[in-house]
């Protein structure tokens, strides 16, 4: 939905949305756009999945990068139909974020929310601030930090520019969110803001579909990659942009096969990089072994396809599809880095080095030579996220978070 913030609405864009209901709470859930990710997942569920009767949920978010692909489908499945900012979007552009400043402002006055909730850097930092500058009482502030972008991403001192922006935009915020202890511990140790302003509330997902599949599932998937009875298939899932470091995937796997394992990987996902990474798979000498997928939409048949889910980012919050081949009962290979590790447990798999792509291999390989190994972890990790990441536990948690702060504004200082 497209449009003037005040006819946004007026129309309502969650079902049975009323902004003179004065009995329900009114959220605006702000993202700067609903792509293939994580945090679409997240703010798709829980702005679907809040009790209706309870909440009004206005989703604001922005158009996507090139080549990105939509996930707006996740809020709409569940009865939320997002307002599109025009202006605002996932690259840094002062005239454009003018713009979302003005237009947030304008459906704040519209919608009068109780409580502004924010999630990812642009819309967090935008957000806030039109949260502080719209006339009236000031709604209650919170974040969501689904990792960040303020080491690893880019130079010295636009990174320096990104923190200063972080912490400016912490001062106003009730509460800041971080998805693992590990987003958190970062963002403490570049002073974002005091540890009392933060929670830590792990993803939920939606994870039915993959805690129902069975091996045959895959077997479509895995014919049209040609693979071989004794084939291990291993599986990365994500953007191709330089946090990913699926050159360090790449390299891990070449590595794997030298000692002798019958592995293939598909690279599930596109971006800027590609290209290159294509080209380095044939001058590694396993093209033949590398599958580049694009993006997919049917990631329950992609799971229950593979063997062994890889992961090689320098950074992460919490990945969405470590949690989801978890859930498939796959093991799992990845960089210990960011809330990976609230994912990969030594019962469901094994970790490595930021980086070391030889420690990658290594793991891989082990994995790929032993089934009796890969099944005992898959059976675990389906074990634990099935209790630590489903959807019902986060839409608790944020419940219980907003009336936790809703009776603390209530009672006088």
């Amino acid at each position: 939905m497209m449009g003037s913030p005040a006819r946004a609405v007026a129309v309502g864009v969650h079902r049975g949305m009323s902004t003179g209901d004065a009995k329900r709470i009114r959220i605006l859930r702000i993202i700067a756009r609903l792509n293939m990710g994580g945090p679409a997942h997240h703010v798709g569920l829980l702005s679907g999945l809040l009790d209706p009767s309870r909440y009004e949920t206005l989703l604001a978010t922005g158009h996507l990068g090139p080549g990105e692909a939509s996930l707006a489908e996740v809020a709409e499945r569940l009865g939320t139909r997002p307002y599109v900012l025009r202006s605002l979007g996932p690259e840094l552009d002062p005239l454009r974020d003018g713009r979302s400043l003005r237009d947030l402002i304008g459906l704040i006055r519209a919608f009068r929310p109780d409580i502004i909730h924010t999630h990812t850097a642009k819309a967090g930092i935008v957000g806030r601030a039109a949260a502080v500058l719209a006339p009236g009482e000031r709604p209650l502030i919170v974040h969501t930090y689904h990792g960040h972008v303020l080491e690893g991403y880019f130079g010295r001192t636009r990174a320096a520019v990104y923190r200063g922006l972080e912490r400016a935009a912490a001062r106003p915020s009730d509460c800041l969110i971080g998805v693992s202890q590990g987003t958190v511990d970062d963002l403490l140790r570049l002073r974002v803001a005091p540890r009392a302003r933060f929670r830590v509330v792990p993803l939920g997902l939606d994870l039915a579909p993959f805690l129902e599949l069975s091996d045959s599932d895959g077997t479509g998937l895995r014919g049209d990659l040609a693979l071989a009875d004794d084939e291990v298939l291993a599986t990365f899932v994500g953007r191709l942009v330089p946090i990913k470091r699926v050159d360090v995937l790449l390299r891990a796997v070449a590595h794997a096969r030298t000692l002798g394992a019958p592995l293939r990987l598909a690279v599930v996902g596109d971006g800027p990089l590609r290209p290159g990474l294509e080209e380095l798979a044939h001058e590694l000498g396993v093209g033949p072994s590398i599958s580049f997928l694009g993006y997919r939409r049917d990631m329950t048949a992609i799971a229950a396809a593979t063997d062994i889910g890889v992961l090689a980012s320098d950074n992460e919050g919490t990945p969405v599809s470590l949690i989801e081949l978890a859930a498939a009962g796959r093991p799992v290979v990845a960089t210990d880095v960011g809330g990976v590790a609230d994912v990969v447990t030594p019962e469901t798999g094994l970790l490595a080095a930021r980086g070391d792509a030889a420690g990658l291999g290594d793991a891989v390989a082990r994995l790929a030579r032993s089934p009796g190994e890969r099944a005992g972890m898959g059976r675990s990790g389906r074990e634990h996220v099935a209790s630590r990441f489903s959807a019902g536990r986060l839409v608790a948690d944020i419940d219980a978070l907003y009336g936790e702060l809703l009776e603390a504004r209530e009672v006088p200082a």
